[in-house]
C-alpha cells in the first residue's frame, strides 16, 4: 500500500479545498471547465485516482492535465502513445552505449566486470513513467498517458500495476514505489475501445463538444485579444460546421486556431471570403474542406 507523502498532500489539500476552487484556477490558466468536469478533476487530485478523459479530438483533454501541472506548479510529465509502444519508451531502457564503454574501461584496466553494476541506477535512462514514479516534489507530478487508445492491449496491461499501486517493475532492480503518488490522467480518442480492468482503476469522465455559449467563453478566455463579435461568429461556425458529415468534426482547439488565424490575417468579422481564407485552420481533409464548400461558405458563415 502506497502512503502519500503528508507534507504534499497537506500542500495540495489547501490550494485545492473544494470544487469550486479548483474551477476558479482552472479558469484563471484559461481553461473554463464545465461541473462535471471539474468534479472528475477534484476527485483525480485529491483522492488521488487516475482518471480517464475521453471524447473527441480537440475537445481539452490534453490541455486539462497542462492546466492542472500549472495551478500544482508542478511538472507535467507527457507518454504520447503509439502503435507498438512498450517498456523501452515508456518506463525505461538500458545505456548500451555507456555499458559498453564500461566493459571495454574494465577490461583496460584488467579488472573484471560484474553483471549486477552493468545492470545499476547508473546506466539505466528513466521514461515518462518511471520519472512520474520517482518526482520528488515537493508537490506530485502530473503524470498525462496521451491517446491510450492508440496503443495496444499489451501495453494497457503493461499499465495496470502503475494505476492501481503508483509503482513499477525493473526485473533488474526491484519494484519502484512512488514517493508522491502522481496524479495521473488518461485521455482516449475512443479510436478502440480500452479494456474494461484498465477502467476499472479509473475514474471515468466523457468531454462533450462544448455548447456555444460555452465555447465562446472558452475562446475569449484563450484568445483574450479577440473581439468578441469575431469570437462570437466563429463560435458560431464551428457548431454549423459539426452538423455536417465531416470526417473530423472540429472542436474548440481548431475553433482556437481558427481566431488566431483570422485575427493575423485582419479579419474582424467571419463572412464567405473569410471563411474561404482561413477554412484550413479548422477543417484538415480535403473531403470536409469540399463537404463545407457544398453546403456554402455564406451558410458557414452564418450569413
Amino acid at each position: 500500500m502506497i502512503v502519500a507523502d503528508a507534507t504534499s498532500t497537506d500542500e495540495v489539500a489547501a490550494l485545492i479545498p473544494d470544487i469550486p476552487a479548483l474551477a476558479e484556477h482552472l479558469a484563471a490558466t484559461g481553461y473554463l471547465a464545465e461541473s462535471g468536469l471539474a468534479t472528475a478533476l477534484f476527485c483525480a487530485v485529491r483522492l488521488p485516482q487516475p482518471l480517464l478523459l475521453e471524447g473527441e479530438a480537440g475537445v481539452g483533454k490534453t490541455q486539462a492535465a497542462k492546466a492542472l501541472a500549472e495551478i500544482l506548479d508542478t511538472p507535467l510529465i507527457r507518454l504520447q502513445c503509439f502503435e507498438g509502444i512498450d517498456a523501452a519508451e515508456a518506463l525505461y531502457e538500458w545505456n548500451y552505449p555507456r555499458q559498453l564503454l564500461g566493459i571495454r574501461v574494465a577490461e583496460a584496466q584488467g579488472t573484471a566486470v560484474a553483471e549486477d553494476s552493468l545492470f545499476s541506477r547508473d546506466y539505466l535512462i528513466e521514461r515518462p513513467l518511471l520519472q512520474a514514479i520517482e518526482h520528488d516534489g515537493p508537490r506530485p507530478a502530473v503524470l498525462l498517458i496521451d491517446e491510450v487508445d492508440r496503443a495496444d492491449e499489451e501495453f494497457e496491461a503493461f499499465l495496470f500495476e502503475l494505476l492501481a499501486e503508483s509503482s513499477v517493475t525493473i526485473p533488474e532492480i526491484g519494484t519502484v514505489h512512488a514517493k508522491r503518488k502522481p496524479i495521473v490522467l488518461l485521455t482516449s480518442n475512443r479510436t478502440r475501445d480500452l479494456h474494461d480492468a484498465l477502467k476499472r482503476r479509473c475514474l471515468y469522465h466523457w468531454i462533450d463538444y462544448p455548447s456555444l455559449e460555452h465555447a465562446t467563453q472558452i475562446v475569449r478566455a484563450r484568445v483574450p485579444q479577440a473581439e468578441s463579435t469575431l469570437v462570437q461568429d466563429i463560435a458560431a461556425a464551428v457548431s454549423r460546421l459539426r452538423t455536417l458529415d465531416l470526417q473530423k468534426p472540429p472542436g474548440i482547439a481548431e475553433a482556437i486556431d481558427w481566431v488566431s488565424a483570422a485575427i493575423l490575417l485582419g479579419v474582424q468579422r467571419l463572412d464567405a471570403d473569410a471563411v474561404a481564407r482561413t477554412l484550413g485552420s479548422v477543417l484538415k481533409y480535403r473531403e470536409d474542406h469540399a463537404v463545407a464548400e457544398e453546403a456554402g461558405l455564406a451558410w458557414v458563415a452564418g450569413a
